[in-house]
């Protein structure tokens, strides 16, 4: 049966339209005016939008399952209008042979309500200097490397990891730390280390690991991205590195551009995440590498973990911040609606169509004639407030509950068939 949504505004190439979309079976079949079908979804006074494309969570399936699972983390992303995501691989086992890969893949297209996409690791359980076969990866069904969660140490080991790479045309996605830098800090080193009196991490922890790469990623020819960028140095390097050619991508965090350290009322484990909250210099910099595209896209680092690992105070707590079900809602509020920052068009792009090419994912983040029928509905006129009843993620690890916010999702489909709906449980 076909279906068409009517009377919305649609973000198409860029742009903002008054149209239809028209869907048969899995597929958009039109977008224009005056468009009808059997059934009709009336999207009046709404925002019709490619289905958003996160490239970076955590899904914690196999071995970490009381945090998050395939299903319920899915079911978040569905709720947050996502319906591609990028599942990072420190799971219990990490999925670094092939045989543990095709399992990883066929889970999560078994579980997952959205389209699942899944990193392989940079090295063997994420923490060694043994480099996995990565074509026999790819070969699984990895669609890039990462260590997330860990900065790969050994410059050598890196060295090695891109040239292997670039020979099987993956991407490697890191998480940039120097462990000896970051000295086991729980908070930016600043004005909530000082008030709390809890230890500080220096950006260099950041900052150095990430110079170190963008030179062998000049000298391997690589695709380097680096994840959740939070600091000003890090933007300086990045544009400095696409200036002089190298192949070089980035993406930024809601929180480290919603939130500094300065917003850290007291000590409180929802605010503690990895990369830090950073100052208010940072965060601006940040908000200028958006707009001048040194940074590429954003991606939610969605990390949920279970309350009582987020209780205690800070030293005690996880690091982490769900991202999922509150990343347009905040941004769009804050950025769009209040400080007019970016257009809407422009968050958009960020969290769709950019993503999706920065990472080579077909049929993804864009609405298109004989594309996927990937959408997303949101109510951009009226405010409600981010409830943890409401959360489909098991971990409700945000600083966000609580506040009011436009944006909220109304309808998620995904090859045409409806993943989530307003209302329904």
């Amino acid at each position: 049966m076909a279906t068409v949504i009517k009377n919305g505004t649609v973000y198409q190439n860029g742009r903002l339209i008054k149209a239809d979309v028209l869907i048969e079976g899995k597929k958009i079949k039109a977008i224009g005016t005056d468009l009808d079908a059997e059934k009709i979804i009336d999207a009046q006074g709404m925002l019709v939008s490619p289905g958003l494309v996160d490239v970076h969570v955590h899904y914690r399936d196999p071995g970490q399952t009381y945090k998050e699972d395939i299903k319920t983390g899915s079911e978040a992303a569905a709720r947050g209008g996502f319906t591609t995501v990028g599942a990072m691989p420190n799971v219990t086992p990490v999925p670094d042979t092939s045989e543990l890969m095709k399992k990883m893949v066929e889970e999560n297209k078994h579980k997952g309500v959205v389209h699942i996409f899944q990193y392989g690791p940079i090295t063997n359980d994420e923490t060694t200097d043994i480099i996995p076969d990565y074509a026999a990866l790819k070969k699984a069904g990895a669609f890039a490397l990462s260590n997330d969660g860990h900065g790969v140490q050994t410059a050598q080991t890196m060295y090695l990891a891109m040239q292997k790479a670039k020979e099987n045309n993956l991407i490697i996605a890191t998480h940039a730390q120097d462990d000896s830098l970051f000295n086991k800090g729980i908070v930016n080193e600043g004005v909530a280390a000082k008030k709390l009196d809890l230890p500080p991490v220096t950006e260099l922890a950041e900052t150095t690991q990430i110079a170190r790469d963008l030179l062998l990623a000049q000298k391997t020819g690589v695709h380097y991205h680096i994840c959740h960028v939070s600091t000003k140095t890090s933007v300086e390097l990045v544009r400095l590195a696409k200036a002089r050619g190298i192949n070089v991508t980035c993406e930024v965090a809601p929180h480290h551009i919603l939130l500094t350290d300065s917003d850290i009322p007291k000590d409180n484990g929802y605010f503690k995440m990895n990369p830090p909250l950073r100052n208010k210099e940072d965060q601006a910099a940040l908000l200028v590498g958006l707009l001048d595209g040194t940074i590429d896209l954003i991606a939610t680092d969605h990390a949920p973990h279970a309350k009582s690992e987020k209780q205690g105070g800070m030293k005690n707590a996880a690091f982490g911040i769900t991202g999922s079900e509150t990343a347009f809602s905040t941004l769009y509020t804050k950025f769009v609606k209040e400080e007019k920052v970016l257009s809407l068009e422009q968050l958009l792009a960020f969290l769709s169509d950019k993503p999706a090419k920065v990472f080579g994912i077909e049929n993804a983040g864009v609405l298109e004639p004989g594309k996927n029928a990937d959408i997303a509905i949101f109510d951009i006129e009226h405010k409600n407030e981010i409830k943890e009843a409401n959360f489909k993620s098991k971990g409700v690890n945000t600083p966000f509950t609580g506040q009011k916010v436009y944006g909220e999702t109304v309808m998620t489909l995904v090859d045409g068939e409806v993943v989530y709906q307003r209302g329904t449980k």
